[in-house]
């Protein structure tokens, strides 16, 4: 419904501004959204199912969890996109969520899953029996979860899952935003919870003083 609503504001403003159609906006209100919590696994949750996954499903969530890329980024990545001496690879423009080109920089872990994938098609990164995988989200990725004991988890859930250890891990909120290729702050902002440490030299700001501790546990 607020979709909708959006794209009607969208137009009567237009009609408004540019248009001069009509003299004034009239308010539309958008419904109240509840905020979604981040789904993300942990390392361990990621291992049991990448043991559970058919190899080819394996290395593409190996490489998704190395690179936060999106599924379609994954399964129609070819290797005109693959630089393995310069240890990139880049999402065109147009493949883009954001309408904008992604460099993609490889750690070891994504460059050893490229690797692994020479030879198997000549156009497409992964395959399987020769053909191209142009959907990872197939009743064998449902049946990994299931064997894994992981509920309510999403293909996409692997992009927050990068996401959320790189934070964990320290990487700043401006680094990932470039790194994940998202066009405003405020994507990543969601993940600013799940890295305290920043607040951690304050954290003793608050803490009750010796003589008033003992003051305490006389009482």
């Amino acid at each position: 419904m607020n979709r909708l609503l959006a794209v009607i504001r969208a137009i009567l403003n237009r009609a408004h501004k540019e248009w001069e159609w009509i003299d004034s906006v009239p308010f539309i209100r958008l419904l109240p959204e509840p905020k979604k919590r981040i789904r993300w696994l942990t390392q361990g949750q990621a291992i049991r199912l990448i043991q559970e996954l058919p190899p080819h499903l394996a290395e593409m969530v190996k490489f998704s969890l190395s690179t936060g890329l999106r599924e379609s980024n994954v399964t129609r990545l070819q290797w005109s996109q693959i630089d393995m001496q310069r240890r990139c690879a880049w999402i065109h423009a147009d493949q883009a969520k954001a309408r904008k080109s992604i460099a993609v920089p490889l750690n070891e872990e994504s460059l050893a899953v490229i690797r692994r994938q020479i030879g198997q098609h000549d156009t497409y990164v992964f395959s399987y029996q020769g053909k191209p995988v142009l959907n990872a989200n197939t009743k064998a990725w449902r049946h990994a979860l299931e064997r894994a004991g992981i509920e309510d988890f999403r293909w996409h859930d692997l992009r927050h899952t990068w996401a959320s250890w790189h934070v964990q891990n320290g990487t700043p909120l401006n680094i990932l935003q470039e790194l994940g290729g998202w066009s405003e702050p405020t994507m990543v902002q969601r993940y600013a919870h799940l890295s305290p440490g920043h607040l951690a030299e304050y954290a003793d700001n608050a803490r009750l003083g010796t003589n008033l501790v003992q003051q305490i546990k006389k009482a």
